[in-house]
């Protein structure tokens, strides 16, 4: 028999597929780049507008002194920016420890209908208006007590703060490879330690980011406030009391009809986004150097 003879390759056939590849494999990365563009307008559009109408009133006089009544020209939103910490603050004590602990109790041990349930339920809570959970934490808590407070404040941007860490738990802490699980149970250590010490170091980064996400969505929520922490003017860091937040004053003066304040509502959605994007650049920087 003779030997079958290739065909011979047509060179211009492959150097024709090759130009079409490179040609669609542009056009892709166009539409990503598009697509990528599209999603950092809105985000410019909004920042140059509260630059624009917002960075003549931003001085040192913003950040140290209080609301100026009707009619006087400057004052600042001191009282609103230590309010809008304290409120992230109890709100962080209490969902971070709760958010977590769900969240490694669903990616360990989350195997039965009581888990599925939990998961459920984080779901759920995710998709609820923060309004609700606003209206809910007035009714059990606020008229309990008898008085807005940051307590109930605290309270509820901490509900909203924990669907995003109990999901985000769970799947970095399924991230981890389940070698590392292995090795530590067989070197004898009880199951809790090896989530302690294996486990929790392992995912940190990754739970560190997700909190800080959280507490960005809840810095910058108001309706809750409204029926929790109200508000005040003045100085007032008792957590039984009402207080102060930027997402308030900011709501209260946008809708006034003095353009002073109107001016001031814009100064102070520039330092909420500033204070936002502050913090996530520590918490970038934090868990780079956890990871390394």
């Amino acid at each position: 028999m003779s030997p079958v003879r290739p065909e011979p390759l047509d060179h211009a056939r492959f150097a024709g597929a090759r130009r079409r590849r490179a040609v669609l494999d542009r056009a892709m990365i166009g539409l990503c780049v598009l697509a990528a563009l599209v999603v950092l307008l809105p985000l410019a559009l909004i920042l140059a507008h509260l630059l624009h109408s917002g960075l003549a009133r931003l001085d040192l006089a913003f950040f140290t002194h209080l609301p100026a009544p009707v009619g006087e020209p400057g004052g600042g939103m001191a009282n609103a920016i230590v309010g809008t910490l304290v409120l992230v603050g109890i709100a962080t004590v209490f969902a971070v420890p709760v958010g977590v602990g769900a969240g490694l109790f669903l990616a360990e041990y989350g195997h039965g209908r009581f888990a599925a349930i939990v998961r459920y339920a984080a779901d759920v809570l995710g998709g609820v208006p923060s309004i609700v959970v606003g209206v809910a934490v007035y009714g059990l808590v606020v008229v309990r007590m008898g008085h807005f407070s940051a307590l109930a404040g605290g309270l509820a941007l901490g509900i909203l703060m924990l669907p995003l860490i109990i999901r985000s738990t769970e799947e970095v802490v399924r991230l981890v490879p389940q070698s590392y699980r292995l090795a530590a149970l067989a070197l004898g250590a009880p199951r809790w330690r090896v989530i302690q010490d294996v486990v929790l170091p392992a995912a940190r980064a990754g739970i560190a980011t997700a909190v800080m996400l959280s507490i960005a969505r809840a810095a910058g929520e108001t309706a809750p406030l409204l029926f929790t922490a109200l508000g005040n003017r003045f100085w007032s860091l008792r957590l039984d009391q009402p207080i102060a937040s930027l997402p308030v004053m900011i709501f209260d003066c946008a809708r006034s009809p003095y353009p002073d304040w109107n001016a001031q509502a814009s100064t102070g959605a520039l330092v909420l986004l500033l204070l936002v994007t502050v913090l996530a650049a520590l918490m970038r920087v934090a868990t780079r150097r956890i990871r390394s």
